[in-house]
């Protein structure tokens, strides 16, 4: 089997994260010319192409089988990195900007309990990339190699992966205490709902429609949806009046309690199911995280 140029794969995954030649060139303290050179010699060596030039630019399968590799070397280098901070206290430093461990959690869990989870990983030096998507689709990521592992809903293992549950982030409807009255002159309703603005994270969030399709029996539900993409700013959107917003219970806590969010079906809320999923390698990095992210998960989540 071939040995692959770590420069040259680095070089890869640097043109497939920043999104282009130029950004690579620069992430990586070269020539745009020697971005392309390094790419060319790769696909010399593969013998097939790596990178399609289109808007933006993506992996082609083998393109994404040298990520993953890329990435698991990264793995461990980091793994090599802990082992020799522990026999020598003091050495080394922040990683290189190429060292970064990417893994995919949903904005949700980012904006709830994840980031306190990773926070000692962090102090400790290890280099996180964070990829936020929703929670239905960051598993996607890891299937295509693109991070180590991610937080999602799905309970199956992906192929040479382990997976681990976490628990239920639990849903509510809210609207603000203040706007509750002009947004619901007649409540929140099966024969109301329809008429109600509601403010979803993007198009993929479907939590909206399956929240009110559970809460009143539906099999089909339409809304008329707004989509801010950041789950802090859903709250603000939604104390600011703009309609109504099925979101999780732990990251609206405190403006019910504070009285500035109104629950409106007190008893009623969705469940989804979490689970880290991760490479299934023998790796302290990954064990970290592993242990990081369920250790928190036992006091945030259901």
């Amino acid at each position: 089997m071939s040995t692959f140029d770590p420069d040259a794969l680095e070089c890869l995954a640097a043109i497939v994260e920043e999104s282009g030649f130029e950004r690579a060139a620069q992430r990586l303290a070269i020539t745009q010319s020697a971005v392309s050179q390094r790419l060319r010699a790769l696909e010399a060596q593969v013998g097939t192409v790596l990178i399609v030039r289109s808007r933006p630019l993506k992996a082609t399968a083998a393109g994404l089988l040298l990520l993953k590799h890329t990435k698991q070397m990264r793995l461990l280098r980091a793994d090599l990195e802990r082992d020799l901070k522990e026999l020598t206290p003091g050495a080394g430093g922040a990683g290189r900007e190429e060292e970064r461990i990417a893994i995919a959690v949903n904005a949700d869990s980012i904006a709830t309990w994840a980031l306190d989870a990773l926070g000692e990983l962090a102090r400790q030096g290890l280099a996180l990339e964070i990829i936020t998507d929703d929670q239905d689709f960051t598993h996607e990521w890891l299937r295509s190699g693109q991070v180590l592992g991610c937080v999602t809903t799905l309970r199956q293992p992906l192929r040479g992966c382990r997976v681990v549950p976490l628990g239920a982030m639990n849903y509510v409807a809210v609207a603000a205490a203040a706007h509750q009255g002009a947004l619901l002159p007649k409540g929140l309703g099966p024969h109301t709902f329809s008429a109600v603005p509601f403010v979803a994270f993007n198009r993929k969030d479907d939590l909206q429609a399956e929240f009110v399709g559970m809460a009143f029996g539906l099999k089909r539900v339409t809304l008329h949806q707004m989509f801010v993409p950041s789950s802090e700013a859903q709250v603000r959107a939604v104390l600011a009046g703009w309609g109504v917003s099925v979101l999780p219970e732990l990251l609206v806590r405190d403006a019910l309690a504070q009285g500035r969010l109104v629950n409106l079906l007190p008893g009623r809320q969705l469940p989804v199911q979490l689970y880290w999923h991760c490479w299934n390698l023998e790796s302290d990095v990954l064990d970290a995280l592993t242990g990081a992210l369920t250790g928190a998960a036992v006091g945030a989540l259901g």
